[in-house]
């Protein structure tokens, strides 16, 4: 199934501009503000209600203030769930993120899903290879493909590690802004649904890469929603459907990038999910991400 109505978020204590991720992340801005922290909690607790509004079970487990860890808000870089009850383990480039891996959250989990086996790739952090999770890859896990920008912090070895442990294809590309700079994660530039694709095509660097990922698309049946630089800059790649409890799709977003969506584009996103929106502009700034990179889609089976 590519989606789930079971959701893991991680309550922020200490979330701020992380000077070690920002070298890499164009996305990412220091904002003046002096209460981040006490803004990104109100955003966060925001996105909660929301999505718990709209039937999505949300599993929300607080950070602490040791280690420090600014990103933790971000979880779906350092674990991904999936529907054979295999927990992936990955290896993130920046110091401070590495702190954010936490046993007990997956022992936790297991009081009310299946934990099967734990692949832990982290070791490749010791050779300087990272691959950070579903923000480096984009699954589609209907058809077991992995589409991935490569970066810095998307290493191709690593990722085909990934792919001969968990079965999937993988489908690589480069992929930059539009000063040619790389972009750090794919899933600022792409979303993959059940039935669409929404993909930033002018940010895919080389035009055989661009060909190989659209007949990757029409092969697995995706309507394709192509979106600008300017949309991406302002977060509309980074999205996500889950379900609500009763089996509706949903499309997550933030309203910053539902605001830079044109009609067209959300009349035809609408007719696949019902859109789903919070306002978390404190945290896109600061973090350098959006509502997709805070949501972990737990696929363990249930207990």
């Amino acid at each position: 199934m590519q989606t789930t109505s079971h959701i893991l978020m991680i309550r922020p204590v200490d979330f701020k501009f992380n000077e070690q991720t920002a070298g890499d992340n164009k996305f990412q801005v220091a904002s003046e503000q002096a209460d981040v922290q006490q803004q990104a909690l109100v955003e966060f607790d925001g996105f909660v209600n929301v999505l718990r509004a709209n039937g999505v079970d949300v599993t929300v487990v607080n950070d602490t203030l040791q280690p420090e860890t600014p990103d933790s808000i971000f979880p779906n870089n350092w674990v991904s769930f999936h529907e054979d009850g295999s927990v992936f383990l990955y290896p993130m480039h920046s110091p401070n993120r590495r702190q954010e891996r936490r046993k007990d959250i997956i022992d936790e989990l297991g009081k009310t899903f299946e934990v099967g086996h734990l692949t832990d790739l982290s070791f490749f952090e010791q050779q300087h290879l990272f691959l950070e999770g579903t923000g480096s890859m984009v699954l589609d896990r209907t058809n077991k493909i992995a589409y991935a920008c490569l970066s810095i912090r998307t290493d191709k070895e690593v990722l085909e590690n990934f792919a001969m442990l968990s079965g999937y294809e993988v489908v690589t590309f480069q992929a930059v802004d539009e000063s040619n700079f790389p972009i750090y994660h794919t899933n600022v530039m792409m979303c993959i649904g059940e039935k669409f694709a929404v993909v930033c095509l002018d940010s895919i660097k080389y035009t055989e890469d661009k060909i190989a990922v659209l007949e990757s698309f029409k092969a697995t049946k995706k309507t394709v929603i192509d979106i600008s630089f300017e949309q991406m800059n302002h977060f509309a790649g980074n999205m996500l459907e889950v379900k609500n409890k009763d089996g509706e799709s949903l499309l997550v977003m933030s309203e910053q990038a539902l605001k830079a969506l044109h009609g067209t584009q959300l009349t035809a996103l609408s007719t696949f999910s019902k859109i789903v929106t919070a306002p978390i502009y404190t945290i896109e700034q600061n973090g350098g991400g959006s509502a997709r990179c805070m949501l972990a889609e737990i696929h363990l089976p249930l207990k």
